[in-house]
């Protein structure tokens, strides 16, 4: 063969690598699960990524999140990215999530997503940024700006307004409210409780609020704290549960026999709201879309990751859905 021609194939092999190369970098076509929102870019990345799920575990709220983070990883593994699902503690606190950024950080993931629930985790999570790692926030953060690529999750003050609003038609705006929050100290807890009590106290002056307590996700310390409150007051309408445990509180009215008196508001449709929501003791649940938020955090950091798609928005804010014992069945006729 004259040298002409083996520089043609030569050239055409060369071609042919690097097509082959770019259809390979185009990556798969893969249908998203019931449940996830965001799709990944149809891009492979240019090696193996390695993305760190950091999520809290001492609530039945956290297992949809942990659902959504593992088919997240089953999904994108298809991309060549792997999503360590980790678990940060069953105690919220502000020196777990430090401890858990810092490790990641240590072990080079290339992205990290996570509950920073508490002011003073945003330092660190600046020290990720700083040392290249991209972070992205979901279901809580504290108040305090960091360099995060987003927040997915609820408007917590927004909620609490809403929540004010179903506690004003629930009562016909008159009689006596109990609150139990998770943590004293978490911004999304304290904004919840707040833009309920801000609104009632605007809005409606015949609701008095017997007491605000804390319950720390817990629903054995939600059912306590609701006998005492209804022992203390006989004639309490409702218990506003801002956070983890609120079937607690749904168990003692149930046990003292206040069905259809005393009602439950609070958040999230998991399976023990839900049924105490058919049997009345849950009288609104306003949702937060705890697989969604799980899944679609780790699909952000992948397009991120390989193609420097940021979201459209810095604060992905999750829809306001209201579960009550009228519409439970409609929404989750198999659950």
């Amino acid at each position: 063969m004259k040298r002409s021609g083996i520089v043609k194939v030569l050239a055409s092999l060369a071609l042919a690598c690097a097509l082959a190369g770019m259809l390979s970098a185009q990556g798969p076509n893969v249908a998203l699960p019931k449940g996830g929102n965001v799709a990944a870019v149809k891009q492979l990345p240019a090696k193996p990524l390695r993305i760190a799920f950091l999520s809290f575990q001492n609530n039945p709220f956290w297992f949809p999140v942990r659902d959504g983070a593992q088919a997240a990883a089953a999904y994108l593994k298809n991309y060549n990215t792997t999503v360590d699902y980790i678990v940060m503690g069953d105690d919220l606190t502000a020196d777990r999530v430090i401890s858990a950024i810092e490790t990641c950080i240590a072990k080079q993931y290339d992205g990290i997503a996570v509950v920073p629930i508490f002011d003073g985790t945003e330092k660190t999570i600046d020290q990720a940024v700083a040392a290249g790692i991209p972070v992205f926030n979901f279901i809580a953060e504290g108040s305090k700006p960091s360099k995060r690529l987003a927040f997915l999750g609820q408007d917590a003050y927004a909620a609490g307004q809403l929540a004010g609003q179903t506690i004003e038609k629930l009562t016909g705006g008159k009689g006596k409210v109990g609150v139990i929050t998770g943590y004293f100290g978490a911004t999304q807890h304290e904004n919840r409780m707040n833009g309920a009590l801000d609104y009632l106290k605007k809005s409606v002056p015949g609701i008095q609020v017997v007491g605000k307590y804390e319950n720390r996700d817990s629903a054995e310390t939600a059912y306590s704290l609701t006998k005492d409150m209804l022992t203390a007051n006989p004639d309490l309408k409702i218990v506003y549960v801002t956070a983890g445990g609120p079937f607690g509180a749904a168990k003692a009215v149930k046990d003292l026999g206040l069905t259809g008196k005393v009602g439950v508001v609070c958040y999230d449709h998991i399976p023990e709201n839900i049924a105490y929501a058919r049997t009345g003791e849950i009288v609104a649940a306003i949702a937060q879309d705890p697989f969604g938020q799980g899944f679609d955090s780790c699909v952000y950091l992948y397009n991120y990751l390989v193609a420097k798609q940021k979201p459209a928005k810095d604060f992905i804010p999750v829809k306001l859905d209201v579960m009550t014992p009228a519409n439970v069945n409609a929404l989750y006729p198999n659950k």
